[in-house]
């Protein structure tokens, strides 16, 4: 099954979100006592979204994408205006249906390749298409219950 994607909304319709930043970093490897203080206020758009009136949310579905961190029903955050190149990851509608993959190259020809094994990669030759933008993030939860 390929990606099947939930057009969620516009980025420049959101009103601006700021959210407390702690201060200092959070180490993955060994514990450190956590610092106890603000160093600021963030907006998740303004430092996720380089282009807001080109920027879109969609939800994605299925398991092609696997490989990059991309899972089933997270939110990718689209840019429409930024040039697809061999190895962004896409928005691209084939023969009329809508997919998420990275855009590349086997020999010359180009292709939509799956990060899982498990699919085989979309020749675009021949084929209808039109780029609806290049996923700049993508948002999972990573608590149990929690969705986005």
């Amino acid at each position: 099954m390929s990606i099947h994607l939930t057009v969620l909304g516009r980025v420049d319709t959101a009103p601006p979100l700021k959210l407390p930043l702690a201060a200092g970093e959070v180490r993955t490897g060994f514990p450190s006592p956590a610092d106890d203080y603000l160093e600021a206020e963030l907006d998740l758009v303004a430092h996720l979204v380089q282009h807001p009136s080109a920027t879109y949310y969609l939800r994605s579905k299925g398991s092609s994408m696997t490989g990059v961190g991309i899972y089933d029903g997270d939110l990718l955050i689209v840019d429409r205006s930024l040039e697809p190149k061999t190895g962004h990851i896409v928005i691209m509608s084939v023969d009329g249906e809508l997919t998420c993959k990275k855009l590349g190259t086997i020999g010359n020809r180009p292709y939509l390749i799956a990060s899982n094994p498990e699919f085989r990669p979309i020749p675009l030759e021949g084929k209808e298409c039109q780029v609806w933008g290049v996923v700049t993030h993508n948002i999972h939860s990573l608590a149990p219950g929690f969705t986005i």
